[in-house]
Parts: structure tokens; sequence; C-alpha cells
């Protein structure tokens, strides 16, 4: 080891995360990048929207350092879930554009603090509100990772592609064939095990 830089450890992190979600819009539609595809609507650009609220909230008004666009679906008064998708007049090039200009405040927060530096975020309740930057930094990694997660499947729902960032996609060998042939002896494993189980028992009075 030649040294060690706790925050810069976490910045990895967290612009590995940034960098990923970015990347699996790409080269998809208009269409593609909204369609949600899971009951609860989780879709691509949506997560993007979210996240840029996140950072916004984390990194601004928690350290006394607000972004200065105005972001109303996180407002408290805003409809249920408007974080989560992009209206039909917000194009993805102006939400990833809002994406990296919240990326570069929040970045410009991280610069200039220190780990141990006291911020508060007003949206917690009042007796666990008090937070360092290194607290706020850990949780907004572990979001933005949760968050990268669902992008994965939900562009593997789309065309197929899968991966965990451009240039290294931490992925098998194998052409579709052989993922084809994959998924259906997991599928069989699946359905032998079902098989196997054994029945729950009637609930007892």
């Amino acid at each position: 080891m030649t040294g060690w830089d706790p925050k810069a450890d976490l910045r990895h992190y967290l612009q590995a995360a940034r960098d990923a979600l970015l990347w699996k819009l790409d080269d998809l539609s208009e269409y593609d990048v909204r369609r949600p595809l899971v009951p609860t609507g989780t879709n691509l650009l949506g997560l993007i929207k979210h996240l840029a609220g996140v950072e916004a909230g984390y990194f601004g008004e928690t350290f006394g350092r607000p972004f200065g666009q105005p972001l109303p679906w996180m407002d408290a008064g805003a409809e249920p879930n408007a974080d989560m998708w992009a209206t039909a007049d917000e194009s993805r090039a102006e939400i990833t554009d809002l994406y990296r200009r919240v990326r570069a405040h929040a970045d410009a927060t991280i610069d200039a603090l220190a780990l141990d530096a006291v911020g508060r975020v007003p949206w917690w309740p009042p007796e666990h509100n008090e937070v360092t930057l290194h607290r706020i930094l850990t949780h907004v990694i572990a979001e933005t990772h949760r968050h990268a997660g669902h992008a994965d499947i939900v562009r593997e729902l789309i065309d197929g592609a899968a991966g965990m960032r451009k240039g290294n996609d931490n992925m098998p060998p194998g052409d579709r064939a052989w993922w084809q042939e994959h998924r259906e002896r997991l599928e069989s494993v699946a359905r032998d095990a079902g098989r196997q189980a054994p029945t729950a028992a009637a609930p007892t009075r």
C-alpha cells in the first residue's frame, strides 16, 4: 500500500455507480429509457432523476450548500413518486444534464469538507438528523449502487444487455445460446426443488 485516503476510496465507489447508471441508457430510444418494466413502474430515466434529487439534497441542504435549482418533484407536497419518472416534457438530455450538474455540485461539497464535517438532514427525524460527511457519502453510495442494480435488471428486460460497467461487464463468457441453455438449466433445477419441497403443514389452533 502506498497510502490511505478514505475520502478518495468513497468517491471512487460513488463515481463507479454514477457512471454505470448513465451507461445503462446508452443506445436506447426515448421510449425505452422511460419504459416501466415492473409493477412498481421502475424505469431507467426515472432512476437518474431520482438520484439527481438524492445528491442535491444530501450534499446540498444537509451541509448548508443548496444546489440552487428548484427540484419540485422532491418537495414535500409533490405527487407521490414524482421523482421516479420523467414527464413527457422532460427530455433524456435534460435529466442527464441535471444529474451531471448535481454530481459536480456534490463533488464540490465533498472536496470542500472533511469527512468529519457535521451537517443536518432536514427530512430525517430531529433525534438523529445530525450527520457527518462520511456518513452521507456512505449512505449515498449504498443508495446509488442499489439503484444501479435496479438499472441492471431493467436494461436486461429491455434488450438483454447486461454488465457492470463500460469496458468491464464482469460477466462469464457466453453467446446467446449459452445463456439460454444456462437459464433453462436453472429453471429445471428450480422446478425440481419445488417438487421436492415438503408441503407446508396446516397451522394448528
